[in-house]
């Protein structure tokens, strides 16, 4: 009966559903293997003819999945701004003489979490900044539009958010690309030497995000690469349906790869992880990281950069989702035991970047599903939509916050759409666009290719970059944006987002 269900649905599947599972309950080493395999054959991209791809580059996505309690995370402290939000937050609100006080460059003051004192010691030596009330958007949204204007399918989603955060297509539940994919589709044959390892390295299992038309993540543990050895099962197990659908996926399009046997293919997938594990070992660090899943993962990815020459990429590309932030109830309790862990991580992958002497050409920012209600549900707090998060690194204009942090956090302010759930002031789109700039992205028809959406928020002839906090990177028209975007202006007549 097994066999029969089995023969049944594969034929009825395709790459982007077997990607979806491979994602979800696909062993490690499967993914692993489906990577080598298909970026061996399936790198024939084309190069963007306008950015600048000198010098090496890397940029670190660290997903905080469920949806992290943000507002809490970088809170108001002027006076009658903690007022609103002690208002609006009741009994999640922080105590003000416990945040830890940091300023923004116009002297407007803000509180981190007192669990994050490595975040504030980043921001304070101008390494990091924060973007405030960034989410997934279709156009430009405001109180006064909302109704006409397209908006997010499946708002306040888990699923859906995720999906949309990671693809920028957030009109769409089928998009089954990312936009770190389309970038590395764009770039790999330009800044990827390896034939087997792909520029988009994550951590864990594969993910959307790094997912291109030609190129998966290629899928490492923090203790390094594995292989598929169950590949070759003919069985009626999960091993057996891999081998049948990876070859029914080869054969379809690269035939050729068919004429090697099963040994020359696990062959191939067991000397990409070698490869790997050679390089990344022979990477050693003074750096102590946290001996936490996360502080390990942030390891591995410092070692995987150190070892850059040796796996032939001058791009890099790494995401490591981080679990458990659905806090529905005992968020205070939760963050607190939480939140150490990240801003330690972030902390040690930043002083490894130094280390390893790379800090300006490694960029860290911060994602997650959607931010979570100003208000409480009792003990806990529920799903919302625009968030803040953080963005790290020797190119990072630092010590500021970035897009535009509401003056007021009362219930019922211009961006509420109940409950304290803000309409976002910064599109995911933006956020994007001024990361796959700086990585060497041009600001034409490359970048809407990324960012199918971007022309709704950002100018091609802008002349400043779309949120100001990278100091660097390909900018409007030509050249490098060096300045920083104190208003709305880099959106060249377009609408306003302001609410």
């Amino acid at each position: 009966m097994t066999a029969r269900r089995e023969s049944l649905i594969l034929p009825n599947l395709d790459r982007r559903n077997f990607l979806r599972l491979s994602g979800g309950c696909a062993t490690l080493s499967s993914a692993s293997l489906l990577s080598t395999l298909v970026n061996l054959k399936m790198t024939n991209t084309a190069v963007a003819a306008g950015g600048d791809l000198t010098g090496y580059k890397a940029l670190v996505c660290v997903f905080f999945l469920g949806g992290y309690d943000s507002f809490n995370v970088l809170t108001p402290f002027e006076d009658n701004e903690y007022a609103d939000y002690s208002a609006a937050r009741t009994n999640l609100a922080l105590p003000k003489e416990q945040l830890l006080q940091v300023s923004a460059a116009n002297g407007r003051r803000f509180g981190i979490h007192d669990a994050m004192p490595e975040v504030q010691q980043l921001y304070q030596d101008k390494k990091l900044a924060f973007v405030a009330n960034v989410g997934s958007l279709i156009e430009p949204t405001n109180a006064q539009n909302y109704n006409q204007v397209k908006k997010p399918l499946g708002l306040y989603s888990h699923s859906d958010l995720i999906q949309h955060w990671q693809t920028s297509v957030p009109q769409s539940r089928t998009q089954v690309t990312g936009w770190a994919g389309r970038m590395a589709d764009i770039l790999t044959d330009s800044v990827n030497q390896h034939p087997s390892i792909a520029m988009n390295i994550a951590l864990g299992s594969l993910n959307v995000f790094e997912t291109g038309r030609n190129v998966v993540p290629y899928v490492v543990q923090n203790s390094g690469a594995t292989q598929l050895f169950g590949y070759g099962d003919t069985g009626t197990g999960m091993n057996g349906m891999y081998t049948r659908y990876t070859d029914s996926m080869l054969s379809a399009t690269y035939g050729d790869l068919l004429e090697k046997s099963y040994a020359e293919i696990r062959r191939n997938s067991i000397d990409a992880a070698l490869d790997f594990n050679s390089a990344t070992s022979a990477v050693q660090l003074n750096t102590v990281f946290p001996s936490s899943r996360f502080g390990q993962d942030m390891a591995m990815i410092a070692k995987t950069i150190g070892a850059r020459s040796a796996l032939g990429q001058s791009r890099q590309i790494f995401f490591v989702g981080y679990g458990g932030w659905d806090h529905h109830d005992e968020v205070l309790n939760r963050q607190a035991a939480m939140l150490p862990d990240v801003s330690q991580g972030l902390k040690s992958f930043y002083d490894a970047t130094v280390e390893l002497g790379v800090d300006s050409d490694v960029t860290l920012f911060t994602a997650s599903d959607f931010a979570r209600t100003l208000s409480s549900n009792g003990n806990g707090s529920d799903h919302a939509w625009g968030g803040n998060h953080m963005v790290i690194g020797g190119s990072v204009s630092g010590g500021d916050v970035y897009g535009e942090y509401p003056l007021s956090l009362a219930l019922g302010n211009a961006l509420d759409r109940g409950r304290g759930r803000l309409i976002p002031t910064t599109a995911v789109d933006e956020y994007a666009a001024e990361l796959s700039c700086w990585f060497g992205v041009p600001n034409d028809g490359t970048l809407e290719e990324v960012l199918p959406n971007i022309r709704n928020f950002y100018s091609s002839s802008a002349s400043a970059p779309p949120v100001g906090f990278l100091l660097g990177g390909s900018g409007g028209g030509s050249g490098n944006f060096q300045m920083r975007a104190a208003t709305k202006g880099n959106r060249d007549n377009l609408p306003p987002v302001r609410g």
